[in-house]
């Protein structure tokens, strides 16, 4: 009997310790921070994220992702004279200096070259006041709520500031970009000068966790008197790829540590399910005015879903956000984006892929294209 007890006693306490581990908070030393996984932006964990903070470095990764859309990686870079007396500068410029727009790139995200975020505001905009515009417009596509940025590389100004969350949007967006994630994953480099031809340098990244936390692949660091340590970081395990974002930790070491337990907390409790499969979502829409009557859409991609400790895949849903009827136009192409799956998990809408068009349909006449423009009113 003693035995039993002894036992049931044991199956209590593991129990608890299992319950105590599975609801344990990370502890984050950070002012601010969040938790996202990347394919979805889903918060996994937060805390004061949508605080106003400077962002300090973490800037460049809009800035970089900005002259990668904008620029032809050849492009020659020359250093203007506000790039060349930026403050705190990594690398020895002088005038008549000139990198790729590429090299320009990489030395910006993996050593913080101040000047060289400059100098790619300056041959995207002309001059960096413009550049802010098209920064701040480009984040407020993104989805950004409570961001202005006043400069291209996150030096102190008190106009310049942003929030966990809308760091974490902008670094799930440029994780979607193949070269910014190539670059951003680098742990150590050299770039090489069009002017001087023999002149280089070797660039190490100042990302600290990569090749020390497992599966780290990114992104950028940040630290001003100001801003604090702060640091968006990325890491990949399997089919889970999460995204931290640290604002205002104590100091330099301190936000490594807070993403590694942002990381760890994120990677025992996130697993990917299926949520869309393209092959499976079809549709049809009736068409008017156009050489038939119909036209066939589906998914433009699968969508994995992340589910976290205690949530059930049988709670996700998919429903579909599509017009009954529309015109051929000038003509429907394939691939021509007409409407969106949502995926929803117990009624909420949790993610979104476009539905497109899988088929071609030109403009015309055909009786039954005729017919459905005649009952349209008793369809819609």
């Amino acid at each position: 009997m003693k035995k039993f007890f002894a036992a049931i006693i044991l199956v209590a306490m593991l129990a608890v310790n299992s319950f105590a581990q599975a609801t344990e908070e990370p502890k984050i030393l950070a002012d601010s921070a969040i938790l996202v996984e990347a394919s979805t932006g889903r918060i996994i964990w937060e805390k004061n994220s949508d605080a106003l903070r400077e962002p300090a470095s973490m800037t460049k990764m809009l800035t970089c992702v900005l002259a990668l859309e904008e620029l032809d990686p050849n492009k020659e870079i020359t250093m203007s004279q506000e790039a060349l007396f930026a403050e705190d500068n990594t690398l020895s410029w002088s005038s008549s200096d000139s990198v790729s727009a590429q090299e320009m790139i990489t030395a910006v995200m993996l050593v913080s070259e101040n000047g060289g975020a400059i100098a790619l505001a300056q041959a995207i905009s002309g001059n960096t006041s413009r550049f802010a515009d098209l920064m701040n417009d480009k984040a407020k596509a993104i989805g950004c709520k409570n961001s202005n940025f006043a400069n291209p590389n996150g030096l102190p100004d008190s106009n310049h500031y942003s929030t966990a969350s809308d760091m974490a949007r902008i670094a799930v967006y440029c994780m979607k970009n193949p070269a910014f994630r190539e670059i951003v994953g680098t742990r150590r480099t050299s770039i090489h000068w069009l002017y001087p031809k023999d002149k280089w340098s070797e660039l190490n990244n100042t990302n600290e966790l990569l090749g020390k936390y497992k599966g780290a692949n990114g992104i950028k660091t940040g630290w001003t008197k100001a801003a604090g340590g702060c640091l968006s970081a990325s890491a990949k395990r399997g089919d889970i790829e999460l995204i931290a974002i640290v604002m205002h930790s104590p100091d330099h070491d301190t936000r490594f540590d807070d993403a590694a337990n942002l990381f760890n907390y994120g990677f025992e409790r996130v697993r990917m399910v299926n949520g869309i499969d393209k092959n499976r979502v079809e549709k049809t829409i009736f068409v008017r005015d156009g050489r038939q009557a119909t036209v066939t859409v589906g998914a433009q991609d699968d969508l994995k879903f992340p589910l976290m400790a205690g949530e059930d895949a049988k709670f996700l849903k998919v429903t579909y956000d599509l017009p009954k009827i529309i015109d051929a136009g000038e003509g429907i192409h394939i691939g021509q984006v007409l409407g969106e799956a949502v995926l929803r998990y117990d009624g909420r809408p949790v993610a979104r892929v476009p539905l497109v068009a899988r088929e071609k349909v030109k403009r015309g006449f055909s009786l039954s294209s005729f017919v459905i423009s005649i009952i349209a009113p008793l369809i819609t």
